[in-house]
């Protein structure tokens, strides 16, 4: 059984974190371009706030909810940019503060709701424990986009753990949005964790593997990294083609990133 409340202590966690090194940034820092096309810091943070905010109201007012989903399926290309659009018109500290408010609001309602609850979302809809995980992901992937836009790091920590679930659990996910069967061979993983143990998980009795870094897993499963930029090995063309398209995200799979590319952005003195 998943430890809800521990899973929500860890959003919070993740969530502070990245609120820490946004409260250090000059406006010229939030003006800068991270690697997700047309995005900088600003438009980063407005996503997060946008539907951290579309979260708690899909946990508390389904109906309200039901006219957000509406919207997105009347502009399915353009809604996740044009949704976040007004926040980002927000000066950086007040635009700070309400993702700050909207996040807490949001564990909140993970935490008040009943048990058993399913939470409808832009794909399928989910429980209050994987609705957690992945709003962590969501914050930890758009936090790595700060991350590498000002040309910082940060150190993994544990909590990487509950986005290689994740990656394992939407699996089937990836091949659906691409309009691709469901993948009818089971791929497991065996990953170095952040304090050097090992994270196995997965189907025992998978022949595919995905052997590597953890953090480069993650990087490569929010399509952060691409898979030629890491040393992630796969053994089976199944975990081969997973390293490929796999998305731990809703919603069509983006540019991602191109191979090689931070590469070039440190030998150009920025991110591309």
């Amino acid at each position: 059984m998943v430890d809800v409340h521990a899973l929500i202590e860890d959003l919070r966690a993740e969530q502070e974190e990245l609120a820490g090194l946004l409260a250090g940034l000059s406006p010229d820092d939030w003006a800068t371009r991270t690697p997700a096309p047309g995005w900088d810091v600003t438009d980063q943070v407005a996503h997060l706030a946008f539907f951290d905010r579309a979260a708690t109201t899909a946990l508390t007012d389904e109906e309200a909810f039901a006219r957000t989903l509406a919207e997105a399926a009347a502009d399915p290309e353009g809604f996740v940019d044009s949704a976040a659009a007004p926040l980002a018109t927000l000066p950086p500290e007040e635009l700070l503060h309400l993702w700050v408010r909207s996040s807490a609001a949001l564990r909140e309602a993970l935490a008040q709701a009943p048990a058993g609850t399913r939470v409808p979302w832009f794909g399928p809809p989910m429980s209050v424990a994987s609705k957690a995980t992945a709003r962590l992901m969501e914050t930890w992937a758009h936090g790595q986009d700060v991350v590498d836009a000002l040309g910082t790091s940060r150190e993994p920590t544990s909590r990487l753990a509950h986005i290689v679930h994740l990656a394992l659990r939407v699996r089937p996910y990836s091949h659906m949005v691409r309009g691709l069967p469901e993948p009818p061979t089971p791929v497991r993983v065996e990953l170095t964790a952040p304090d050097g143990g090992l994270w196995r998980m997965g189907p025992e009795e998978a022949v595919d593997v995905v052997t590597g870094d953890a953090l480069e897993f993650c990087l490569v499963l929010t399509r952060r990294r691409h898979v030629a930029d890491t040393d992630l090995r796969s053994r089976g063309e199944a975990a081969e083609e997973w390293l490929l398209i796999g998305q731990t995200y809703a919603g069509g799979p983006g540019e991602g990133r191109r191979p090689g590319q931070f590469a070039e952005a440190a030998r150009t003195d920025g991110p591309s």
